[in-house]
């Protein structure tokens, strides 16, 4: 790619020095010069032709062999010689009148620079900035230099005792301009970072290569070595001198890390010499995920591909009628509780129907972070080997719970009580959502649990607490709530008991006694007493309600519509949203009712019907919490006003949702007014336009399926998020006759 110089601005530095015309030193002058953020570029090397080959490729403007001369006047001094050379070089500088100049480097082992530099100028002033660019190429040398080489790529500043404010700026201001995404590490830190991830691997690849080659029968080693084999040894067929310098500039982290591989290394070995297939499976599982899984928490993505733009757009055009027969994903709620009670079990426990949604998975990488050997998802199919209500163990750093309220709040009931520290993290939306009505009464049971401003994540959870049971009265009904006080009350000396002021999901207090933990109901009033067991058993996932109610009201609002959602949970406190759309006037029956691991099932039939709207009656609406976004689109379709309150709840989920649905209803042409509790609909007819989603996926979903009854089409946008509740959400709505697509692929 050519880059052309930017005339428009002042160059941001007089003269800049590069000594080292390498691939890394030219690309770095080359990008600085194209950008004309220079008055002059002046190179410096020892290779005669590396000179001329800079000033004929445009890397710079001039050369000089001699370093003094080069160096009179400069602002900038970019250091990038070999690590082991450096040393040498900042004794040369040492003896010069650099004035003012910011001298910088791009070494991948920062103490031995900064060890040099102390030593060379020994009470000089000078001004250093230790720097590393985290990028390279397969080829090597100033002709390789490539001035958009820096570009997403990170840089890592070590500021020491050399470095001043201004210098600091001064550099990571060049990397910026390079495109660069610059850091600041403490030099240590760093040494002992790129020891792990860089410099290891490097003398493994080496090591098992040099190894393998030594052997008698290496010809057959090698002829038949997979991709596997190529794709980890490739390393080895790096610069041998510039790694040998590495290895021995930054010994000390090297060994280190070196010393806490091998002891990994012994573990294993052991558990291969014993037959331990329990400990042997554990590395694996975690190593299997462990990649993907650091990768996009450090991107702030999903843990499944959630699609791939930051304003993923769907286009709904207006559809006609549904038919067929189609199963929706598994239950969430059950999903998450599933991974939960399995691991605390004594025993295997298998799950089929496990929802392979962002949330869900949250969870399930949590239990692995706590030493829980967990096998798949695969195909829906989860094993867990469960540890006991005693066996978790510390995680080595913050639990990830991704965009999961639920998460977050059951997970902290069972940490509360664990005798190691933890913190519990999320991504930017569950970083906004209210904590306070877990870690409060956690607290009233003794727990110490400190949140971030407002009472919102993170939550750093102090272990070896004593828990004691109590009576809570639930301020709100929440299903997370009271999961998270009973999961708290399986450690909690004495009974811990929870009153809801209304009936909210059960699933907590039906998987318990699924896994043989007894669990007590009255009324409105669940108790669990500790000092019982989990026994590992078998789950079979239903699917998710919440997902089958986009559909349930697509077919009731797409005339001539008949449509039947299979094996879907209808347990009671979850039916809120059967109940609304019948008391509409809605067409649904239950057929082939069972019961499956303790959760009652049924095929759901739905017809087309002409709705009319309501008053929702105040003792559904936690049954249907989740279910009201694509109500709201029911209501816009149905005939008469429909009015909802006391559903303040759904202003703190994954959006304010009744705030964002009015918007976009009003958008498309309904009369909608919001209320602090609920929302007044108007039904009527519905048009097109463009709706934002917010990255709430209930609200992406909703819009797509008021499409159906839309006199022209809905743009929506913000969709990226509908991959973490209903992965193939777009492919069923496609089968079943919902005209929904991504744009650009409709």
């Amino acid at each position: 790619m050519t880059v052309t110089a930017v005339q428009s601005s002042a160059p941001k530095i007089g003269r800049l020095v590069v000594v080292g015309l390498g691939l890394i030193g030219g690309s770095f002058a080359k990008g600085l010069r194209a950008r004309g953020l220079c008055r002059e570029v002046v190179g410096v090397d020892l290779d005669a032709e590396s000179r001329r080959l800079a000033v004929q490729l445009g890397v710079v403007d001039r050369c000089e062999t001699d370093l003094a001369a080069a160096c009179q006047g400069a602002e900038v001094i970019q250091l990038a010689v070999p690590i082991l050379a450096m040393e040498k070089l900042l004794a040369e500088l040492a003896k010069l009148d650099l004035g003012d100049a910011v001298l910088t480097d791009v070494g991948s082992a920062k103490g031995n620079v900064v060890r040099a530099a102390r030593l060379a100028f020994q009470g000089k002033t000078v001004r250093l900035v230790p720097g590393h660019p985290i990028a390279g190429s397969e080829q090597s040398g100033v002709e390789a230099a490539n001035a958009e080489l820096f570009r997403r790529h990170k840089v890592i500043l070590t500021p020491c005792e050399h470095s001043d404010e201004a210098a600091l700026a001064l550099v990571e201001s060049l990397w910026r301009e390079l495109g660069a995404d610059v850091e600041t590490m403490e030099v240590e830190h760093h040494d002992q970072v790129l020891a792990a991830t860089s410099h290891l691997p490097h003398l493994l690849a080496f090591t098992l290569v040099d190894s393998l080659a030594k052997r008698s029968e290496n010809l057959e080693i090698f002829r038949y070595a997979a991709g596997g084999f190529r794709d980890f040894t490739r390393i080895a067929g790096s610069d041998p001198v510039m790694w040998h310098d590495i290895f021995l500039a930054n010994r000390e982290a090297v060994l280190r890390t070196l010393d806490t591989f091998r002891d990994d290394l012994d573990a294993l070995r052991d558990a291969v010499d014993a037959g331990d297939g329990h400990q042997l499976l554990g590395v694996f599982t975690r190593a299997r995920v462990a990649r993907e899984h650091f990768s996009k928490i450090l991107a702030r993505r999903a843990y499944v591909d959630a699609m791939h733009s930051t304003d993923l757009i769907f286009l709904a055009k207006p559809g006609s009628s549904l038919s067929g027969r189609i199963r929706v994903p598994g239950d969430k709620s059950i999903s998450h509780r599933s991974i939960m009670l399995g691991s605390l079990a004594e025993g295997t426990t298998e799950v089929e129907g496990f929802l392979e949604g962002e949330d869900a998975l949250a969870t399930l990488q949590a239990f692995r972070d706590m030493g829980v050997v967990i096998e798949g998802p695969h195909h829906g199919r989860v094993t867990i080997h469960g540890v006991g209500l005693k066996g978790l163990k510390a995680p080595a750093g913050p639990l990830y719970m991704g965009n999961s309220g639920t998460s977050m709040r059951l997970l902290s009931g069972l940490l509360a009580a664990q005798p190691f520290d933890t913190v519990l993290t999320g991504d930017a939306s569950l970083s906004k959502r209210p904590m306070n009505r877990v870690a409060k009464p956690l607290r009233e049971m003794g727990a110490v649990i400190e949140t971030g401003p407002e009472g919102r994540p993170p939550l750093t959870i102090k272990g070896g607490q004593r828990l004691t049971g109590m009576d809570y009265e639930m301020p709100m009904a929440s299903a997370q709530v009271k999961s998270c006080l009973l999961l708290a009350g399986l450690y909690a000396a004495g009974r811990t008991s929870v009153t809801e002021p209304a009936p909210t999901r059960d699933h907590t207090e039906r998987m318990l006694r699924g896994f043989g933990y007894p669990v007590s109901v009255e009324g409105s009033t669940a108790s669990v007493e500790s000092g019982h067991k989990l026994t590992a058993t078998r789950i079979e996932v239903p699917a998710d309600i919440s997902s089958a109610a986009f559909f349930l009201v697509a077919a009731s609002i797409a005339e001539g519509s008949e449509l039947v959602l299979e094996h879907v949970g209808i347990n009671p406190t979850r039916t809120g949203v059967i109940d609304i759309l019948k008391l509409m006037g809605g067409d649904i029956s239950l057929e082939n009712q069972r019961e499956v691991g303790g959760e009652p099932v049924a095929d759901i039939r739905v017809r087309s019907a002409k709705l009319k709207g309501i008053d929702i009656p105040e003792d559904l609406v936690p049954l249907a919490i989740d279910e009201f976004p694509v109500l709201f689109v029911a209501a816009a379709c149905a005939e008469g006003r429909t009015v909802l309150r006391g559903a303040e709840e759904l202003r703190v989920k994954e959006s304010d949702r009744i705030q964002v649905m009015a918007d976009g209803l009003i958008t498309l042409g309904v009369k909608a007014e919001p209320t602090p509790d609920g929302i007044i609909i108007e039904g009527g007819s519905i048009g097109g336009g463009e709706v934002w989603a917010h990255g709430d996926h209930r609200i992406a979903m909703s819009f797509s399926v008021a499409s159906l009854r839309a006199s022209a089409p809905i743009r929506i946008h913000d969709c990226a998020n509908v991959a973490t509740s209903f992965p193939n959400f777009l492919a069923l709505a496609a089968e079943v006759g919902i005209q929904v697509a991504e744009e650009g692929k409709a």
